[in-house]
C-alpha cells in the first residue's frame, strides 16, 4: 500500500505543470495528457467508454483477438485453438497452459467461464454483446461452462455466422479475469464489481495500479507477463488534462510524453515543431447528434430531416475539426464491411424551414443539448447553435463532465446529446444493431442500445438488421446493410456526422505507441524512449 502510494505521487509530481521548463519526465515512466472523464469504472465487465476501453485493453487480455493491421484475421490470445460444431451453436475453446494472473494464480478455463457468466449475470451496459446470442442470467452458468481444466464450451441460442460470435469475443467485456481474486472481493453478491472498478485482476502486460475520477490513472508493468509482448516502460501515468491548449504547453515543456486531444489550431502550431511528432490513425467512433424521441417535438419526421439541413457540415470540418475528423454520415464507419459512402445532407436553410413549417413550426422552438464540457464538442455543439439559429430552432446547450452526461443520457433524460460511438467488435453487427435495432422501448428493456437511449421504436428496421446478422450470402448481407444505412439516414433520429481521426503528438524520441482501429487497441507496452 505505502509502495503504491509512493509510487503514484513520484508520478505525478514529476508531471505536474507547475514543473520547470526543462522538466522530463522520468525514463522508465510514461506521462501522457488526455481527456479522461467520461471513465466510469475500469471493471471489463463495465467499462464502454473510450477512456475505459484504452485503460482495460492494456490490463486484460482476451480468448480471440485480431490483427490490428488486417482485422479480417483472428489469432488465439489466451485461447490455443477453437471451432463451431456441426450445430452451428456450439463453440469450443482450447485454452493455452501455463499462463499466470497478475496474482501468480495461472489461468483455468473456469476463469474464462467465470468471466462471461459474469457479465452477463451482472448485466452491465456492454452485456448485450454476450447477451444477443440467448444468454441470461438463468442460463449463464449452464451455456457458459468448464468442460476441463483447460477446455471452455459456450452454447447460443441459435446458429449465426460464426465470425461475428467470434468478434463478439474480442469486445472488451469478454475480457478473462482472476475468479479467485475477484470472488475474493466480492461484496453483498457484486461479484467484485465495487472491487473492480479501481483495481484489477487480469492477465495482460500492466496492471491498474489506481485510478481517481478526473484525475489520473496509473499502470505498472507487469513483470511476469507471458506473453512475447513485453512492456517496455516500468509504469504509464494518463493525467485528466481537460484543455487542449493546456495539453500542448504541457508537451512543448516536456512535462508530458504525449498530448492525446489535440484540436486543429493546437495541431497547426507545432506542425513545424522539432521536439513534436504526431501519428494518427483511423478510428471507426462516429460523432453524431441523437435526438430523444420522447420529446414531442424531435419525434416529428419533419423536424428530425429539418435539423439535418441545419448542420454546416463542411464549415465545421474544416474550421473545428480539421485532420481530427473527417466527414461522414452513416452508421458503418469507413473500412467497415458494408459501409456506405453516400453523404446525403449540408446546411440548406430553406429546405429546414420548409420543413418546420410543415411540421407546423414556422418559428421554430426550444430545445436542449447535453455535451461535455471539453474541445471538441463545446465547439461543435455552439456551431450547431448558431446554424440552428437561423431558422428559429433555440439550442440551449448543458455542458458537464463526460460521466455526467453519459449518465443522463443513459436514462433517456436528455433532449439532445452529442457524443462519440465506437465499435465493440470489427462486424457491422456491432453499430447496426446499437443504430438500427431496439427490441423492447420500454423504460427497462434488457438492451438498451443507441435507438432505445433516443426511445425510437422501430420493429421494422429491427427485424431487418436481426436478419443481417443471419445472412451467410456475403453480398446479399452486403446489401442489406447499404439498404439499412440508406433508410436510417433518411428516417432516423440520429444525425451523423463525422468519422474521427486519432491524432497522438509526442515528444521527439518517445515512440512505439500502438493505435488500433478501435480505443481498445491503443496499446502501450511497446513505449520506449
Amino acid at each position: 500500500m505505502k509502495r503504491t502510494a509512493l509510487l503514484l505521487a513520484a508520478a505525478l509530481a514529476v508531471a505536474s505543470p507547475f514543473a520547470a521548463a526543462d522538466a522530463a519526465t522520468p525514463k522508465d515512466t510514461i506521462v501522457m495528457a488526455k481527456q479522461i472523464d467520461d471513465i466510469i469504472s475500469l471493471d471489463p465487465a463495465e467499462s464502454f467508454e473510450f477512456s475505459g476501453s484504452e485503460a482495460v485493453g492494456n490490463v486484460y487480455e482476451k480468448l480471440i483477438a485480431y490483427d490490428l493491421k488486417n482485422v479480417s484475421r483472428l489469432y488465439g490470445q489466451l485461447a490455443d485453438t477453437w471451432y463451431v460444431g456441426g450445430d452451428g451453436k456450439t463453440y469450443t475453446f482450447k485454452l493455452r497452459q501455463g499462463i499466470k494472473f497478475h496474482s501468480g494464480n495461472e489461468m483455468t478455463a473456469e476463469d474464462a467461464a467465470y468471466s462471461l457468466q459474469r457479465a452477463v449475470i451482472m448485466n452491465k451496459t456492454p452485456a448485450f454483446i454476450l447477451t444477443q446470442f440467448g444468454l441470461s442470467k438463468d442460463n449463464a452458468r449452464d451455456k457458459i461452462r468448464a468442460v476441463d481444466k483447460y477446455t471452455l464450451m459456450i452454447e447460443t441460442g441459435q446458429a449465426v455466422a460464426p465470425t461475428f460470435f467470434y468478434y463478439c469475443m474480442t469486445a472488451v467485456v469478454a475480457s478473462i479475469v482472476d475468479s479467485k481474486v475477484v470472488q475474493q472481493h466480492d461484496q453483498n453478491g457484486d461479484m467484485g464489481n465495487a472491487w473492480l472498478k479501481t483495481n484489477s485482476a487480469g492477465s495482460g502486460p500492466f496492471k491498474l495500479v489506481s485510478w481517481k475520477a478526473n484525475d489520473a490513472y496509473v499502470l505498472e508493468r507487469n513483470d511476469n507477463y507471458w506473453g512475447g509482448s513485453k512492456a517496455i516502460a516500468r509504469r504509464v501515468v494518463v493525467r485528466h488534462i481537460p484543455e487542449p491548449a493546456t495539453q500542448r504547453l504541457l508537451l512543448e515543456k516536456g512535462d508530458v510524453d504525449f498530448a492525446r486531444n489535440l484540436t486543429k489550431d493546437q495541431l497547426d502550431a507545432i506542425a513545424d515543431s522539432p521536439h513534436i511528432a504526431t501519428q494518427e490513425a483511423l478510428k471507426g467512433s462516429i460523432l453524431y447528434l441523437g435526438l430523444n424521441q420522447k420529446n414531442p417535438n424531435l419525434s416529428k419526421p419533419e423536424v428530425r430531416e429539418a435539423l439535418k439541413w441545419l448542420v454546416d457540415y463542411e464549415g465545421i470540418e474544416k474550421n473545428i475539426l480539421r485532420g481530427t475528423y473527417k466527414l461522414h454520415e452513416a452508421f458503418l464507419p469507413q473500412g467497415f464491411f458494408g459501409a456506405l459512402a453516400d453523404k446525403p445532407y449540408k446546411f440548406d436553410l430553406d429546405k429546414a424551414k420548409a420543413l418546420l413549417a410543415k411540421a407546423g413550426l414556422a418559428n421554430g422552438f426550444s430545445v436542449t443539448m447535453d455535451t461535455r464540457n471539453l474541445s471538441p464538442y463545446t465547439d461543435v455543439a455552439q456551431a450547431i447553435q448558431a446554424s440552428w439559429a437561423k431558422a428559429g430552432v433555440k439550442l440551449e446547450l448543458i455542458p458537464a463532465d463526460g460521466r455526467q452526461t453519459l449518465t443522463k443520457y443513459r436514462a433517456r433524460q436528455h433532449d439532445i446529446y452529442i457524443g462519440n460511438w465506437g465499435p465493440d467488435y470489427q462486424d457491422p453487427h456491432t453499430n447496426a444493431e446499437t443504430y438500427a435495432m431496439n427490441e423492447d422501448n420500454t423504460d427497462n428493456a434488457r438492451s438498451k442500445t443507441l435507438a432505445w437511449r433516443n426511445a425510437w421504436d422501430i420493429p421494422a428496421m429491427t427485424a431487418k438488421t436481426k436478419a443481417a446478422v443471419l445472412e451467410t450470402d456475403a453480398k446479399k448481407r452486403e446489401q442489406t446493410y447499404l439498404e439499412l444505412q440508406r433508410e436510417h439516414q433518411q428516417s432516423s433520429p440520429f444525425i451523423i456526422m463525422y468519422q474521427q481521426v486519432e491524432v497522438s503528438a509526442a515528444r521527439k524520441g518517445v515512440t512505439g505507441f500502438i493505435m488500433g482501429p478501435s480505443f481498445d487497441n491503443n496499446l502501450y507496452h511497446a513505449i520506449k524512449k
